[in-house]
């Protein structure tokens, strides 16, 4: 199902399509000195703007599907680090080890090195003269996620002690599932640009300044009211069609 703004676009397009059903129906009558709005060159908006839908239209499963199959790739990745983890402090590692793998799993799953503090501790603190730099978020976009789980397992591939007999939890299956997350990721970029560019081209289409389809059903709106007058039925039979900006 198409989203509400996408929606928007096509209705656009839709209604585009209408003013110029009406503009053909008034004949000779319709007749515009302007070449901008003349019937052939509306009929070369709307034949773009439609092959602009259904670019996009193209390019969106290609999208879903690398993400969907990202996401899924994804979906046991914390608990694995959680499991990592606690086998790393079951082994006889030292405690700077420890703090180390620590360090980078926080980063991991999200989590802060400190509570965050409120606005109104932050203004106590700068009552006093102290300075007040918090940390955002954690790291957690794709490419964070997978430059520490890269960290994390040269970490413990520098610990002899770590050695666990869980297949994955090894040092091999954790490499092997590293390799495959930024696979999983990098899938994700071409079909991410694609769908991006086919926006920016729906966008010029439909939008762009004084060319575009809204400001020229506009155009096309204002001259056939010229043309009948503001009461007349052919005017009320475009007045009604609603063109609104939709541009992402």
């Amino acid at each position: 199902m198409a989203s509400t703004s996408e929606s928007g676009h096509a209705k656009n397009v839709a209604n585009f399509q209408s003013l110029i059903a009406s503009a053909i129906a008034f004949g000779t009558a319709y007749n515009p000195s302007k070449d901008a709005i003349r019937l052939t060159a509306l009929q070369n908006i709307l034949t773009v703007s439609k092959e602009s839908l259904t670019a996009i239209n193209i390019a969106q499963p290609a999208y879903s599907n690398a993400v969907a199959a990202r996401e899924s790739a994804f979906e046991s990745f914390s608990k694995l680090i959680t499991r990592v983890n606690n086998s790393l402090k079951a082994s006889d590692t030292t405690v700077q080890v420890d703090e180390s793998a620590k360090t980078i799993v926080r980063k991991l799953q999200g989590r802060r090195a400190s509570a965050l503090i409120t606005d109104e501790e932050k203004k106590a603190l700068e009552a006093e003269g102290k300075e007040v730099n918090q940390i955002s978020a954690a790291q957690m976009s794709y490419d964070s996620r997978l430059e520490n789980f890269d960290k994390l397992i040269m970490l413990l591939t520098s610990v002899p002690l770590y050695n666990p007999n869980e297949e994955d939890l090894k040092i091999a299956s954790l490499t092997a599932y590293y390799n495959l997350l930024r696979v999983k990721n990098t899938d994700v970029l071409v079909p991410t640009i694609q769908l991006s560019n086919a926006r920016i081209s729906r966008n010029d289409i439909l939008y762009k300044s004084l060319t575009g389809l809204v400001d020229t059903a506009s155009d096309t709106k204002t001259y056939i009211k010229s043309v009948f007058g503001a009461t007349s039925p052919q005017y009320k039979q475009v007045s009604k069609l609603q063109f609104t900006f939709k541009g992402e």
